[in-house]
């Protein structure tokens, strides 16, 4: 397996099925042109296999850490180890930038993805709860 941290959107469009959507061009343009913004994608025998995408996240009194924001992996290629190994690449890529740390949300009933989170070392916080805010109209 390789792991690259990809930069233009051709590989990005060339690994569409990996997300929940078709990649927008200028959606992925603008998270690419973010230096804070991350993309990695695991390729198994030249073939996307699953990406992960964080964004770096600073705080006045906290300072600088990573948020992983989507992971995914191509039905084909689940139960390898590529969800994790991207985690951690995740995680390596936040350490060597000098971020404090890495976080996530996932759903009680995703059993895969907090497998994977606690196979690359996370651990659950205690009593949290998320809340959202959608709204209508296009996101720029």
């Amino acid at each position: 397996m390789d792991i690259r941290r990809v930069t233009a959107f051709e590989a990005v469009e060339a690994a569409g099925h990996l997300f929940d959507a078709t990649p927008r061009r200028e959606a992925t343009t603008r998270f690419l042109a973010d230096e804070g913004h991350h993309l990695l994608i695991a390729y198994v025998d030249g073939t996307p296999a699953g990406m992960v995408t964080g964004v770096e996240m600073t705080h006045p009194d906290k300072g600088t850490e990573m948020f992983l924001y989507e992971l995914g992996v191509d039905e084909r290629f689940r139960g390898r180890g590529v969800a994790r190994a991207l985690v951690l690449a995740l995680a390596r890529l936040a350490r060597e930038r000098g971020l404090y740390g890495l976080w996530t949300a996932t759903g009680r009933d995703n059993a895969p993805a907090l497998a994977t989170y606690a196979g690359a070392g996370g651990d659950p916080e205690p009593d949290q709860v998320i809340y959202s805010w959608t709204f209508d109209g296009p996101s720029h």
